[in-house]
């Protein structure tokens, strides 16, 4: 064999480098360290675990030759067995929830398993739930193994006989504090407790999603209803048996957007292009160090690689029309107004009129789009040129036809003492912006008067 070759891919899981944060931590006193797990061959922390648990499952005599391997998975665990699965010549099936990239559904299937996708927003013992689906699939189809994530141990001793003690070796110790984000508790269960024996001073803080209830049943036993996130690996909505609460010290809560947000600024900003559960991470890690009251060094683990994330995260188009695009525009629309000179007069048409009477107001006083309004003067839609052109050149529109034909409902109507930043997904979406003023339509905002604004205050 070539001296310094790996076996095989699985034996090249591992080793993956720690680097420093630069950029992202300027405003904090405190040093943050990442541990680049997408550097692994499958693109993640789950490579580890998948290789751990299998092994030991072949040892144990649960997964046997010609074997199906199945599994509930957000995707990254479902890569790790697959990858070990074509290593050893196994099948594999795997079940995840809807949310989930079509990247991981694709990457799985690329390598010849059967995908299996459920809804998100239902109960963990609900039959339509991954979970659950899974488990009934290792229970009806023969000679298959349930590889279970959330319950086999193997998960956490994972990172407390590997993971760990990379990290350890790779530091010598030379850290405060230990940060993950908790899915299945494997990867801050078994490092923390690792941690721990080694380090007693050391804090192990765990961070979760709005939405999820791990942060607050460690905190108070309490179990509580789950909320829908977007989030992909983070959080849970059921308490799985991997986790090991006393070794975790303190708990950081995190949003969807700040999440998204953060790992677009970790690409451009620090050079690492890692998914959603990094850019939650991080958000964790800075609120923590802002929080201490003097100067430490935090490492964090960041699960994930970004190309699985390649049609969300990284995709402004998606990224808009979930309106996770950030704006720095904290000015009030009036000012915008009176910044571009615009005139507080708009002139509107009633819901009686007809359609040729729009067409005439537009060409008379050459605009190309007519809010339309009750008896009452409230907006009841809008019309423009793009509505109209079609239709009439089809047919469909005859000039005595009721304006209420060519309605659009892509308007939003905004209220002038708002921030700017409050129609900017809006305008993205090509929806017009309504303003008013005392309940009464002052002015229209589009897409062309934002880019003059920002033009005028040399934002571009």
């Amino acid at each position: 064999m070539m001296k310094g070759a790996k076996e095989n891919v699985v034996d090249a899981i591992g080793g993956t480098p720690i680097v420093k944060l630069n950029h992202i931590t300027k405003d904090i006193d405190s040093e943050i360290y990442v541990k680049l797990e997408y550097m692994n061959p499958g693109g993640s922390t789950k490579d580890r675990i998948g290789a751990y648990m299998l092994d030991q499952a072949v040892a144990e005599g649960t997964l046997k030759p010609g074997g199906t391997i199945i599994e509930g998975t957000s995707g990254n665990t479902g890569v790790g067995l697959a990858m070990w699965a074509a290593v050893h010549g196994y099948k594999c099936i795997f079940v995840l929830a809807d949310k989930q990239s079509k990247e991981k559904i694709d990457n799985l299937r690329a390598f010849g398993a059967k995908v299996v996708v459920c809804p998100t927003n239902v109960e963990p013992e609900d039959p339509r739930s991954y979970y659950s689906v899974s488990k009934r699939l290792s229970e009806t189809i023969p000679n298959s193994f349930y590889v279970n994530q959330y319950d086999n141990l193997h998960n956490r001793m994972t990172h407390y006989t590997w993971t760990a003690p990379e990290m350890y070796e790779q530091t010598q110790g030379d850290f405060d504090v230990f940060m993950a984000t908790v899915g299945t508790g494997g990867t801050i269960s078994g490092c923390g407790k690792y941690f721990k024996e080694k380090m007693p001073d050391v804090k192990v803080v765990g961070i979760d999603c709005v939405g999820s209830i791990v942060a607050h049943y460690a905190k108070t036993g309490e179990m509580i209803p789950a909320h829908s996130y977007v989030l992909e690996g983070v959080g849970e909505d059921f308490i799985p048996e991997n986790y090991d609460f006393p070794n975790i010290d303190d708990w950081v809560i995190i949003g969807d957007k700040e999440s998204f947000l953060m790992t677009r600024r970790l690409l451009k900003e620090e050079g690492i292009y890692a998914g959603g559960s990094a850019g939650a991470a991080i958000v964790g890690a800075l609120k923590y160090a802002k929080e201490l009251k003097k100067p430490e060094k935090i490492l964090v683990l960041l699960h994930d690689s970004g190309n699985r994330y390649a049609s969300k995260i990284y995709n402004d188009d998606w990224m808009s029309d979930n309106g996770y695009l950030d704006s720095s525009f904290n000015v009030q629309i009036a000012e915008v107004l009176n910044t571009l000179g615009k005139k507080s007069s708009v002139i509107t048409v009633k819901n009686t009129s007809t359609i040729g009477e729009a067409v005439d107001i537009m060409e008379s006083k050459g605009i190309s789009q007519l809010p339309v309004v009750n008896d009452h003067g409230d907006v009841v839609g809008l019309c423009s040129e793009n509505n109209l052109v079609k239709p009439v050149l089809m047919g469909e529109f005859k000039r005595d036809d009721n304006i209420s034909l060519a309605f659009s409902n892509k308007y939003r109507v905004v209220d002038s003492n708002e921030l700017l930043e409050s129609v900017a997904d809006a305008l993205l979406k090509k929806e017009v912006a309504l303003i008013t003023k005392d309940d009464k339509i002052v002015d229209i905002l589009t897409e062309i008067d934002v880019l003059q604004y920002m033009s005028k205050q040399g934002s571009f």
